[in-house]
């Protein structure tokens, strides 16, 4: 890839935005009807996916549909990996750059979607809560969010 002073406003938008994320995390990036990974995150994204790694010039890309993005999502985050979403923020206007955000950064042991969530297995929750000066480690349980007792 070349410095970013050769890319167009909209990769230089996607790079800003890539790097200001954990460096595990697939960036999907909201291109109208479309979230696309492009470089690194579509080379390994697009096996994950089950979808065609296509280029841009020497840019490589992929892209699944927005309408069916959660299922896409649901493999990558089984898949062990991170997903960070980054909409469009504003309605397109010809001639300049749609203004983008990352609204969520998903991974398999963080999302609360009960859609992505397995009811045929456990899904665990932790928290750890530390109260005054005191650094004894906490107490961990094994057992499912669902059996714990309530205090």
């Amino acid at each position: 890839m070349g410095s970013d002073t050769q890319l167009t406003p909209m990769m230089a938008q996607y790079r800003r935005i890539k790097s200001e994320l954990p460096k595990d995390a697939l960036l999907l990036f909201r291109l109208g009807d479309f979230y696309e990974l492009f470089f690194e995150d579509a080379e390994s994204g697009a096996p994950l996916l089950n979808v065609a790694l296509t280029k841009r010039g020497v840019v490589p890309m992929c892209g699944i549909p927005y309408h069916a993005a959660r299922g896409y999502i649901a493999r990558l985050l089984k898949a062990g990996r991170k997903v960070a979403i980054c909409d469009q923020m504003e309605d397109p206007r010809p001639g300049q750059l749609v203004q983008r955000a990352v609204t969520q950064i998903l991974s398999p042991g963080t999302h609360f979607d009960e859609r992505l969530l397995s009811a045929e297995r456990n899904n665990y929750l932790a928290a750890i809560y530390q109260s005054g000066k005191s650094i004894s480690p906490p107490a961990i349980s094994t057992r499912p969010s669902w059996k714990m007792k309530r205090r």
